[in-house]
């Protein structure tokens, strides 16, 4: 039986009213919202949580810096496990007390007055009119695996259907028809088209994902935190340590990509002569600079990814130009910036857009910070032949510091580059920088523990065959979330075994933050139109993207909270500033002189007309467009008049997580809570004939929707 609805006496008072705000305010104006900053979830069938809940309605009010104050002196560690593609409506659209696809967080809402809740394709067949709508996946569609949508930048572009400066959010299931069925449009092509143009609509719960619904329902879930810009991963990897993807580059130097020599032999293709790199702001995927057939090291000292290619068509090269702007690593040297730059092999152009950047930094007098990023597959690791590291997992679009040849190219920095097991190797023997620091953690193609995608319905799409089974799980064996190759209940699973070994260390627990989020949303349909902040070179939106899912857990995090505060991975920067007491980003000499430079003529006119480009650059400056993630943090825990949540709150036992499929399936049951179209009755169930593999296992796409 799923959860009760009745609210417990500790959960007594209602959620405050929240109103749907659903178009943004004008850029850089105050978004209007009559909700407070956080709110209380709905009773879930969970003892222990109702022994830790305080009402945030009932919390003290403290000053910002007050606030700030109090978390220097708890927080030590912040710890971001930065997962890939998942927009926030696919993964906690019916999650209780969150702005989702049936609720406001506060009030059911109905389709209506839900942005592209209801929107349609053409299908070429009839040429008609084909609608379609979200719906749930669940254990019977095997829903921990499905393809990866279109979360390309022109394809996201069309997805937001941005009219007069706002995203109406509608062309989702039009752009995967016509992308997925190709210019051909053959009988097969256009099957495919069928199916994509649902998958984006669809959505999963606490049954597929229980392990990241009960962090959210026992810590504090975000529900208005955007992805930085609007394009695919790259650009989202490099702001989240830069709160930007190279705008401040583009108004100092222009957008063109930059000739460089390159030679070697990568993934088998050979290099040779001159190339041309990829542009800026970073809107695809290219590669990393370092690492690549452009590294002028001999031999190169990055790894490059077996999996990828450097290179298409043999003249045009999918490569990043080197980016020379600044990111929290920069910052986070303090005092020791000039000692610990002086290992960059190449400074007079790695450095070229922090020159002023460096005496600032270093005139304040702030202490190092210790950082570090482990990312599977980036050395050898446990699951690698003895002696020798594959990078078989290794996503290097993803890996955002080797982009940076100040970071990358310096020997003195690279060794905060490492793979996902020497976390785990380096926290059990007490290897995590002493005086604390920031831990960012990725997953990749595979994962280290010989997890296999969880079948349990062997009968969906159709009868599966054996060697369906095996090309589903050797397809879907990543453990970072991304749908293009991992699967969910893997990815929760790495996570789960991230925050238990944290909480099982109490020294360490006890003076750390932990961030669960993502890079971009995969292209899957999400109904919060996102500020339009900025357009790029092209024309085309660049920032905000589409929502993305942000947990914040803490020995001092809020408890069964929602928190509304805006913002996308600046928040997560401007956190980290504030723990750490360090400058903004959008402070530093460089970037602010960017900033101004940005909004002029030569950049407006790539906007509407009366567009301002006031946001060319990063913004972790607390302002009406963003904000940090203070409010996840309980004003009464921080102050000591409650106690801090202990590790054990926050553990997932080893067996649970290591048994696929998590809780056999029932996760909502195991965790308590009632998703929110359950709690309303709405039925949900996928469109007949519906296959959520559409390129996996092509076979079975069927010649209708």
């Amino acid at each position: 039986m799923r959860a009760r609805l009745m609210v417990a006496t500790v959960l007594a008072l209602p959620l405050a009213a929240c109103a749907a705000a659903h178009k943004p305010p004008p850029e850089g104006e105050q978004a209007a919202t009559t909700r407070p900053p956080v709110t209380a979830q709905p009773h879930a069938d969970d003892p222990e949580l109702a022994q830790y809940f305080i009402d945030p309605a009932h919390e003290p009010a403290l000053p910002r810096e007050k606030l700030i104050s109090l978390l220097r002196q708890r927080i030590k560690y912040v710890f971001v496990i930065f997962n890939e593609n998942e927009s926030f409506d696919h993964e906690y659209g019916t999650f209780p007390g969150a702005n989702g696809l049936y609720s406001d967080g506060g009030a059911p809402r109905g389709a209506e007055a839900t942005p592209g809740f209801r929107q349609s394709y053409v299908d070429p067949a009839t040429g008609s009119a084909v609608w379609v709508q979200p719906f749930r996946l669940g254990p019977q569609q095997n829903a921990t695996a499905m393809d990866s949508a279109d979360h390309s930048h022109k394809g996201l572009a069309a997805k937001l259907d941005v009219v007069d400066g706002t995203a109406r959010m509608d062309g989702f299931a039009q752009v995967e028809f016509s992308g997925k069925s190709g210019p051909a449009k053959t009988e097969a092509e256009i099957a495919r088209g069928r199916q994509y143009a649902n998958l984006v609509m669809s959505y999963v719960d606490c049954d597929t994902i229980p392990f990241f619904w009960r962090y959210a329902s026992r810590f504090t879930l975000f529900d208005n935190i955007f992805a930085t810009e609007d394009t695919p991963s790259t650009p989202n990897a490099i702001a989240m340590i830069a709160g930007q993807s190279g705008e401040t580059q583009w108004v100092k130097h222009g957008a063109a990509g930059t000739s460089a020599a390159m030679s070697g032999t990568i993934n088998g293709d050979s290099y040779d002569g001159v190339g041309l790199t990829a542009g800026v702001p970073v809107v695809d995927d290219p590669n990393p600079f370092w690492g690549s057939q452009f590294d002028p090291n001999d031999p190169r000292v990055e790894p490059s990814s077996p999996a990828e290619r450097y290179g298409r068509h043999g003249d045009a090269y999918n490569v990043s130009a080197n980016l020379t702007f600044a990111t929290v690593p920069l910052i986070a040297m303090g005092r020791e910036i000039r000692t610990t730059l002086s290992g960059d092999a190449h400074p007079e152009t790695n450095q070229a857009d922090i020159a002023r950047d460096i005496p600032a930094i270093e005139a304040r007098g702030d202490a190092p910070v210790a950082w570090r990023w482990y990312q599977n597959g980036y050395d050898r690791e446990p699951t690698d032949p003895p002696g020798e590291a594959t990078h078989r997992n290794f996503v290097a679009h993803h890996e955002g510091p080797q982009y940076f040849g100040y970071l990358a190219d310096n020997a003195r920095v690279r060794e905060s580059l490492r793979g996902l097991g020497d976390f785990f190797a380096d926290l059990s023997a007490g290897r995590l920088p002493a005086q604390g620091g920031i831990v960012y953690v990725r997953g990749g193609f595979g994962n280290l523990q010989g997890l296999q995608t969880p079948i349990q319905n062997p009968d969906f799409p159709a009868a599966l065959t054996p060697e369906d089974i095996a090309h589903i799980r050797a397809a879907k064996a990543g453990d970072d979330d991304h749908p293009a190759y991992g699967d969910r209940q893997i990815s929760e699973a790495m996570a789960a075994r991230v925050i238990n070994a944290i909480a099982a260390n109490p020294g360490l627990w006890s003076q750390s933050a932990i961030v669960i989020t993502y890079d971009e949303s995969d292209g899957f349909y999400d109904h919060v139109p996102p500020r339009i902040l900025s357009y790029g070179p092209d024309g085309l939106p660049l920032s905000r993207g589409i929502r993305v899912p942000l947990l914040l857990i803490s020995p001092y995090a809020r408890v069964h909270a929602v928190a509304h505060p805006e913002g996308d991975h600046n928040a997560v920067i401007q956190t980290l500033e504030e723990v750490f007491g360090l400058p903004a980003l959008a402070s530093l000499p460089e970037e602010r002189e960017a900033l101004a430079a940005g909004d002029s003529p030569e950049f407006n006119r790539f906007g509407p007309p009366g567009f301002h480009q006031r946001y060319l650059g990063p913004r972790d400056i607390n302002s009406p467009v963003t904000d940090s993630l203070l409010a996840g943090f309980d004003p009464a825990r921080l102050a000591g008049t409650a106690p801090p949540l202990p590790g054990s709150y926050a553990t997932i036992p080893e067996k649970v997580v290591d048994t696929l499929p998590h809780y056999g399936g029932e996760g909502c049951k195991a965790i308590g809570i009632t998703p929110e179209d359950v709690r309303q009755g709405i039925a949900s169930d996928p469109p007949s004939g519906f296959n959520s593999l559409p390129s996996t296992l092509p076979a079975y796409n069927g010649p209708s929707p």
